[in-house]
């Protein structure tokens, strides 16, 4: 049985000490060279100034597989063999570089037994909350964005960055054609007395601009939403602000209510290894949904609950030179365990995703925000607000269980501000355009290819051989890999 999450008086996981309020930030331990980082929102916002001092750290060349494979580095390791990071699941009193230890901290078994029936106001606790964690969050940021999609994650946060922080600038990002939540975003922020900004994708911009801040990224995650985060960040501090709101965090106490395709699309990852000539036969090439369907037929059932189309392991394997992706993969033993005991499918997706969303999701902000000297600001995980979601709020306000879904507390809390919000089909607030990528940066790439040699001999024939194949996404999403993680390898790899 697991501990309950932040119980008062009660260590939260093994070693780990009662709760107590977090500093704004949380220092890096170290021991000679070996430096360990808490980095997570969960935590308190981290400190990578000793990744900033122009000391050379040995590369860790299957995290470079881990990012290739699957966008991010499996914690708690980083794109650097002596660093270490924390992020939610492992305890910041444990040493990362021994004998780490992951538990997921929201397990169905510890939430409220409270019900909906009782005679508590629940949409108003919850506002009051809300406001409280985005007056803390935000309280040393000058001039705050919101990073605003329209949809149910960033409206509650409107709301009450509209009566705490009514100086706020809303910004949504229009990724492609694939997405519609402007009209949704625009709206919300109209309608609340905020001023509302978009932000086009323009895919060279994005990556000219990641280019100019990779030498202040203190450490790497691929995430398929990094350079549209960066293009943001970017714009933000052009336009004068300097801190970041962003709404990511509350998933994984609200819980999950996963759709039958995420179900049937990890049930059909197998970990099969299938010659890689089989993307390439003339009818599978340019179909982006064959191509999708042989990787996940070569993925591990967690790696497919993890977003986009990555690298197989034979392509990494060739990329390196040598057998790189079997390291990468052992990586995933540190998870069994937790995996095993879960209890419901959705637990199951739950913790699968809590392992990419700490490595990726928050990484990208963490990172950017870092690299740009901005202030994040992540109020869903303020852990008076996330205490009282787990512990108080009754399952039924979690995920209701008849439709399945999720977040029915905050779909009540938006209903007193909102009506209806215009209908949102295609969600993607930080969508990238892939293919403009390569279309656009190829040859620079292809360059990065001649230059990091030294670690990917392999990716100047992947480039030579995938050239013309880079209209379909899926091998565009590759291009994307390659594009993120070679520029700062040529950077920060010299002590390697």
């Amino acid at each position: 049985m697991h501990a309950n999450f932040h119980e008062p008086g009660v260590a939260a996981f093994p070693g780990e000490p009662p709760a107590m309020p977090l500093p704004a930030t949380e220092p890096a331990r170290h021991a000679g060279r070996r430096i360990q980082i808490t980095m997570s929102p969960y935590y308190g916002r981290p400190d990578f100034s000793q990744l900033l001092e122009g000391l050379p750290r040995p590369l860790d060349r299957v995290s470079v597989a881990d990012l290739l494979r699957n966008g991010f580095v499996y914690p708690p390791h980083s794109v650097y063999e002596d660093v270490k990071v924390v992020t939610y699941g492992f305890s910041p009193m444990q040493d990362m570089h021994e004998q780490p230890e992951f538990r997921y901290r929201f397990r169905d078994i510890n939430k409220s037994r409270r019900t909906r029936h009782e005679n508590l106001d629940w949409v108003g606790q919850y506002h009051r909350l809300l406001c409280g964690a985005v007056a803390r969050s935000c309280s040393d940021i000058r001039s705050p964005w919101l990073l605003q999609s329209g949809g149910k994650d960033s409206t509650p946060l409107a709301i009450a960055a509209s009566e705490v922080r009514p100086e706020t600038t809303c910004i949504t990002y229009l990724g492609g054609t694939e997405e519609d939540e402007v009209a949704s975003a625009s709206y919300v922020a109209r309608r609340l007395g905020l001023r509302h900004e978009t932000l086009i994708c323009d895919p060279a911009r994005a990556y000219d601009r990641y280019l100019a801040i990779v030498p202040r990224m203190p450490l790497l995650t691929a995430d398929f939403a990094l350079l549209s985060y960066i293009d943001l960040v970017t714009e933000i501090s052009i336009s004068g602000g300097d801190g970041v709101i962003d709404g990511m965090g509350s998933d994984s106490y609200f819980g999950l209510s996963v759709d039958r395709t995420h179900r049937v699309l990890s049930s059909l990852a197998r970990g099969w290894r299938l010659p890689a000539f089989l993307s390439m036969l003339p009818f599978v090439q340019n179909s982006f949904p064959l191509c999708y369907l042989l990787s996940t037929l070569q993925m591990e059932r967690i790696e497919r609950t993890f977003p986009g189309s990555r690298f197989t392991d034979e392509e990494v394997d060739e990329l390196f030179g040598r057998d790189a992706s079997v390291l990468s993969r052992k990586r995933l033993e540190l998870y069994q365990d937790e995996l095993a005991s879960a209890y419901t499918v959705d637990e199951w997706f739950a913790i699968a995703m809590s392992v990419a969303g700490s490595a990726a999701g928050f990484a990208k902000g963490l990172l950017s925000s870092s690299a740009l000297s901005m202030r994040p600001a992540y109020p869903f995980c303020d852990s008076d607000l996330r205490d009282w979601v787990y512990r108080e709020v009754p399952r039924e306000l979690l995920v209701d269980p008849i439709t399945r879904a999720n977040k029915v507390l905050v779909r009540d809390h938006i209903a007193t501000r909102f009506e209806k919000l215009p209908y949102v089909s295609r969600k993607g607030s930080f969508r990238f355009d892939l293919r403009g990528l390569a279309r656009t940066r190829f040859d620079h790439v292809y360059g990065l290819a001649r230059d990091v040699r030294h670690v990917l001999p392999g990716a100047v024939r992947w480039l030579d051989r995938n050239r013309g194949r880079l209209d379909n996404k899926y091998h565009a999403s590759k291009f994307y890999l390659l594009a993120v993680v070679m520029p700062w390898i040529a950077h920060h790899g010299g002590g390697d």
